[in-house]
């Protein structure tokens, strides 16, 4: 929550509900980073993709092979000890 409205952490914490936070991170989960630059980012990596594997043989880019700022997605403890065998 750092950075939205001007505040610092501290401040967002005694300002905001519980609700509010709440509904913040709802919204986060559904349309993603507040942050421009990686908004930005991946609309770029959307067209991107879609014309990467438009034009290519092999196909199967996926959105965040054109993310250079953004953290793949966790795997589970499951598939991580299947992929380091």
């Amino acid at each position: 929550m750092h950075g939205i409205g001007g505040c610092t952490v501290a401040e967002a914490q005694e300002r905001m509900s519980y609700h509010e936070f709440t509904r913040w991170v709802a919204f986060r989960n559904k349309r993603g980073s507040l942050h421009t630059g990686m908004r930005i980012e991946h609309a770029g990596a959307l067209i991107a993709s879609i014309l990467a594997n438009v034009n290519s043989k092999k196909g199967g880019y996926k959105l965040i092979d054109f993310m250079p700022h953004q953290e793949e997605a966790p795997v589970s403890l499951e598939k991580a000890m299947e992929l380091w065998k």
